[in-house]
């Protein structure tokens, strides 16, 4: 049995319950005791003195597009539509060799950030590029991180109407038994799983009604959630009304995809009906506030879908719409632009905090798992370094969110070490950055001659 000690930390185990100088001992996985004071004595134990530091659930990533780190830097000023259009080109040349590259090089920058928990929402199957959804979970399980890769779909090219072109959708049955076989295949629903499926066809504008329908009911047969895009901009809104005679929300409730086990990434565009809807369902939202700025989508509503009730977590998003975001910095991204748009008081650092780490996790059903510092739960836990220069400001949750993100001291997964002063430990932190530039190198060799 492996056992850990963190003692003398400032430690935020939950919104509304602090320990001004505190421990937490961790027996395997599984966090054993939380106190206050002095630690008790453990033979055996690690122990990780936390002085000045400052201890937090390890953060959830609730949206994210692992391999859109090999395109990243491309349709800089573009809006969705136009961004989409331009990059399914060279998407449609990926293999699973840029896949297993981009999703690796992620994955650690994400951990660096203090993520422990991320999910992926792959939605793009090119014919004979190789299992491309196997490369992005092998990848996960190399770099140690808790894992909620989304098999995405799309069956509704140009020619029926919709924004991908014909090359990179699939056929109705191909997406559902591909989609099964993941869920077979991978799918564990045990506590403390390191990896669960998800469905997750993509958008209203590139799928039809019956795959919306037939998904929604592999789903549910098989106990996984369901995942989309949904209501990210204006122009959407306008697909929508102009082509299925209603709002994405509207639309959505008409197929059966609102519920406690439905997610839905951006949430930008809510009327006041649909986030009464989300909230009275128990439907989640997955708040990207850098990729919605950087497409100029707008300000999602995060304030009033927390007032009505709805769970929220926070995405980072693909990295070709949010190159380089670190998942800590979505914290102050969210907190400044709800402030931006509704005033001081319509984000505090500690809801903008629970955002991060027990909203996202609620959002994907693991709030009995993850995502606050509790005994009984898994030992997933980021300890911030709040001393030095961070030691002017005498609120370490403060000092945590409203500036550059402090250096990440330690990050456990599940109990395991997976960075360490700043430095991703659980694989060679170089030699993975290195296999994200060859997986960018590539696919721009393999999609030259569209590009």
């Amino acid at each position: 049995m492996t056992k850990t000690i963190i003692h003398n930390a400032y430690i935020a185990p939950i919104v509304g319950h602090e320990i001004a100088n505190g421990y937490v001992v961790v027996e395997n996985d599984i966090i054993s005791a939380l106190g206050s004071g002095e630690a008790p004595a453990v033979d055996g134990a690690e122990r990780i003195d936390a002085r000045g530091g400052l201890l937090t659930p390890g953060l959830v990533n609730t949206h994210h597009h692992l391999y859109q780190w090999a395109s990243q830097g491309l349709a800089k000023d573009n809006t969705l539509f136009e961004w989409l259009v331009a990059l399914y080109k060279p998407w449609s040349k990926m293999d699973a060799e840029v896949v297993g590259g981009a999703a690796a090089a992620g994955l650690a920058w994400l951990a660096k950030s203090g993520c422990t928990t991320t999910t992926d929402h792959h939605y793009i199957f090119p014919k004979d590029r190789g299992d491309l959804f196997a490369a992005e979970i092998e990848a996960a399980r190399r770099i140690g991180v808790r894992f909620q890769p989304c098999r995405g779909s799309m069956d509704r090219g140009v020619s029926d109407g919709g924004l991908p072109p014909d090359e990179v959708v699939e056929s109705l049955d191909d997406i559902l038994t591909a989609t099964s076989d993941a869920i077979d295949t991978y799918h564990d629903n045990s506590f403390g799983s390191m990896l669960r499926i998800a469905v997750a066809p993509c958008s209203p504008f590139s799928i039809s009604k019956d795959l919306l329908v037939e998904s929604a009911s592999l789903a549910r047969a098989k106990g996984v959630r369901l995942h989309t895009h949904l209501a990210e901009t204006i122009d959407e809104e306008e697909h929508c009304l102009a082509q299925m005679g209603c709002t994405p929300v509207e639309y959505m409730e008409q197929v059966g995809w609102l519920g406690d086990d439905v997610w839905f990434a951006h949430a930008v565009h809510l009327h006041d009906s649909d986030i009464a809807k989300m909230a009275a369902t128990g439907t989640g939202a997955a708040h990207c506030p850098s990729s919605n700025a950087r497409l100029g989508a707008g300000i999602a509503r995060i304030s009033d879908l927390l007032a009505a009730g709805a769970p929220v977590g926070l995405g980072v998003d693909g990295s070709a719409s949010a190159e380089m975001v670190p998942l800590a910095g979505e914290i102050r991204q969210a907190m400044y632009m709800q402030r931006a748009k509704y005033g001081p008081t319509a984000l505090t650092a500690r809801q903008a905090l629970e955002i991060g780490t027990l909203g996202g996790a609620t959002v994907l059903g693991r709030q009995d798992e993850i995502g606050s510092i509790e005994v009984g739960k898994v030992a997933d836990l980021a300890l911030w370094r709040t001393d030095g220069f961070y030691s002017a400001v005498d609120d370490p949750i403060v000092a945590f969110a409203y500036g550059q993100t402090p250096p990440l001291a330690r990050l456990l997964v599940g109990g395991r070490t997976i960075v360490e002063d700043d430095v991703l430990v659980s694989a060679p932190q170089d030699a993975v950055a290195q296999e994200g530039v060859d997986a960018h190198r590539r696919l721009m060799k393999l999609a030259e001659d569209v590009l």
